[in-house]
């Protein structure tokens, strides 16, 4: 382990903006856009959305503030950071396991995450020839796919999925530009797509949920989410949804976070920026739910189709919606935004480690990291077709009927971030040398006392039993 910092001026955020932007790019991303529209419709609606958010403020912002200190501190890799506070606190290098555990964790979401962003392209692609169809034929205000009908919009997806050389193409493509971004550096390559994408993002969404607030079922979506059955909010799995929803969402327990807050200046008040990056997140998340729900609603479409909703039912619904063939495409290039934003981070997280512990060329480093995720990615491509009949963790209860995209995303999601996660807790919480802790969160009075007691106590506890509950569901059936 080198003795100075690893992280050169040139390779640090160019002002506070850039390094909001950049962490909320990799925050924001199709956790929001996808998967939180799928979990709150699986899992009651507004109950789901009450505990997420409760977990968000309760849980995840804290360790949020708690991942990104490590990395100003430390001013090194995930690994290096969590060696280096823990050698200063005089405890256990071993502490450093935390980002260990996220590093691997981070890696493998990465190889599943690039296949889902491969669909997003394929969507790109086929709603971007069909809103050109729209223009050519002199009716901008077409529904998506208005030659199609229902029954084969719906098989977009399932025939893409029945492809193995369409899925490993679009998840090569994907791979291939989340190495080029982060192989070009902090600055010139990291920086550079967060300045540009983030604000389109947020423009596309606001223009999205306009439209779906005027054209859609706004009404019965704002019931759906903000109305809670907290009945639904005791059902077994749906503490653990909201927990690792908030974890996914705002990339905690991965190390992302440490990898990012290693690049801000001494001058980032980090407690201030935590609190808008967490609350940045949030507000997307919700706001996807308000431009997703109502057009669902409106066409007389279920909101529990579960990871089908954004790929089949919104399609679907596209279809006889006016000007639905602009709003697709703008939807899906709004998600292939967010994927882009929050790919580079967790490619990052393991190019930034390999460059520091074996001083290889950072476009080196990009490179066998994405050969490595385009291999193992091809597990969860294929297990839709050609490995679908694989079932790689029979001997865990929970997963033994789950394929290899599955089986990645559950082992991540609901053990290896939280895991993590509360490592980082106890570690931050209890063992860190106080003052050197406190000195990097820039907090003050009761709001710094309110955030060590929810770091020491609060986050262990918490992450701790739905930890227990996500790998013995059974205790709550």
């Amino acid at each position: 382990m080198a003795a100075n910092p690893v992280v050169p001026g040139s390779a640090r955020w160019s002002s506070r903006a850039a390094f909001v932007l950049a962490a909320t790019g990799s925050a924001v991303g199709l956790g929001n856009l996808w998967r939180f529209p799928t979990e709150a419709g699986m899992n009651g609606g507004g109950a789901f959305v009450a505990l997420y958010i409760l977990c968000v403020l309760l849980i995840a912002a804290p360790l949020l503030l708690a991942e990104t200190l490590i990395g100003r501190h430390g001013q090194r890799s995930t690994i290096g950071s969590a060696v280096h506070l823990a050698r200063e606190s005089g405890a256990s290098p071993l502490w450093g396991s935390l980002a260990v555990v996220g590093l691997i964790a981070n890696t493998l979401i990465l190889t599943f995450y690039c296949v889902v962003a491969g669909w997003v392209m394929h969507f790109v692609i086929s709603s971007g020839s069909d809103l050109i169809g729209a223009l050519a034929g002199g009716n901008a205000l077409a529904g998506a796919y208005a030659d199609s009908s229902v029954a084969e919009i719906r098989q977009i997806m399932p025939a893409l999925f029945s492809d193995p050389t369409m899925m490993v193409v679009w998840q090569a493509v994907f791979v291939a530009l989340t190495v080029f971004i982060v192989a070009r550096g902090v600055k010139g390559g990291i920086e550079v797509a967060a300045v540009w994408l983030m604000p389109t993002f947020f423009l596309l969404l606001l223009g999205i949920t306009i439209y779906s607030s005027i054209t859609g079922d706004f009404a019965r979506a704002v019931n759906f989410l903000f109305a809670p059955d907290w009945s639904a909010a005791f059902q077994p799995g749906v503490i653990n949804a909201a927990l690792g929803q908030a974890f996914f969402s705002l990339s905690l327990g991965g190390g992302a976070m440490i990898a990012y807050g290693a690049y801000a200046s001494r001058e980032t008040k980090l407690g201030e920026t935590s609190g808008i990056i967490a609350f940045a997140d949030t507000g997307v998340a919700i706001i996807a739910g308000l431009a997703i729900f109502p057009i669902v609603f409106s066409v007389g479409l279920e909101p529990n189709a579960g990871p089908t909703l954004m790929f089949q039912t919104l399609p679907a619904a596209f279809h006889s919606m006016p000007g639905g063939a602009i709003v697709g495409f703008a939807f899906f290039v709004l998600a292939l935004f967010a994927a882009i934003t929050s790919s580079v981070s967790l490619l990052e997280i393991s190019v930034a480690w390999v460059t520091e512990r074996f001083k290889a060329p950072r476009t080196l480093a990009a490179l066998v990291i994405g050969l490595f995720v385009f291999g193992v990615g091809l597990l969860s491509a294929l297990s839709f077709n050609l490995l679908a009949d694989q079932r790689p963790l029979p001997f865990i209860p929970g997963f033994e009927n789950f394929g290899w995209f599955d089986a990645i995303d559950g082992i991540t999601s609901k053990l290896m971030l939280p895991l993590s996660g509360l490592i980082t807790a106890i570690f931050i919480g209890w063992f860190a040398d106080k003052r050197l802790v406190n000195a990097e969160t820039d907090l003050s009075g009761g709001v710094l006392k309110a955030w060590r007691f929810l770091i020491a106590f609060v986050c262990p506890l918490a992450v701790g039993a739905i930890l227990v509950l996500g790998l013995f569901p059974q205790i709550l059936a």
